[in-house]
């Protein structure tokens, strides 16, 4: 099955944008009358037929909808964004394909990178969540800075961070409703970070034995969240 995006579908539109017409009809060489299968990205899968095979801008009929099941718990993972923007981009579509609900740019004191562009990352997501024949597209919020939002609550909050003394495992501290953790940069979070991460609830977890790359955290942590529930 190949899955299109239309996230205004629930106003009604009836057609694709521009780019993803071009890849139906152009790429995908789909005519009149050929099914079709679109998705919201707020977890609805939509079935019909094409009735104007249009390449600037592809037109359907609705047969039938259908809405993914709602999971009992969230993942959102906030990560201090990489100095090769690439890595961070292959997060994001690999979060996307196992199952994330947000994804938050951390601004902390070893930040490689302290600005990101959104609109990328929204189209790795898109792309991830159409692959994977997904219907619910993550959120993907501006960058923020740790000290605002380790003030945000959640059912679960943790903080990754190199410890070898420290015995809690991630898988430790996830369960239904909102998962929240914390991923820092490759110079890792600072002591004082943390302890203001702690004094604010959150608790301090470890991700195994390995020392990972930024992105490897993020992707074991959203990996885990999904696995231990």
């Amino acid at each position: 099955m190949l899955l299109f995006y239309q996230p205004d579908l629930v106003n009604g539109a009836t057609y694709l944008d521009r780019e993803e017409s071009r890849h139906c009809i152009k790429v995908l060489r789909k005519r009149q009358n050929d099914p079709i299968h679109i998705t919201d990205g707020q977890g609805c899968l939509y079935s019909g037929i094409i009735t104007n095979a249009d390449p600037a801008r592809c037109k359907f009929k609705i047969d039938n909808k259908k809405e993914e099941k709602r999971k009992d718990f969230s993942v959102h993972i906030a990560i201090a964004p990489t100095k090769n923007m690439d890595r961070l981009e292959w997060f994001v579509e690999k979060a996307t394909e196992i199952g994330i609900d947000e994804i938050t740019p951390l601004k902390t004191s070893n930040s490689e990178r302290t600005a990101v562009k959104i609109e990328r990352l929204d189209k790795k997501a898109i792309a991830a969540m159409k692959q994977s024949l997904k219907c619910r597209l993550p959120k993907i919020n501006d960058i923020s800075a740790f000290e605002d939002l380790v003030k945000l609550s959640a059912d679960f909050k943790s903080i990754a961070y190199v410890d070898a003394s420290n015995s809690v495992m991630l898988s430790q501290n996830v369960g239904k409703g909102v998962n929240y953790i914390l991923i820092g940069p490759e110079g890792d979070f600072t002591e004082t970070e943390v302890c203001l991460a702690q004094k604010l609830g959150w608790s301090k977890v470890s991700l195994g034995q390995s020392r990972l790359r930024t992105e490897t955290a993020g992707l074991i942590a959203c990996h885990l969240i999904n696995t231990f529930q």
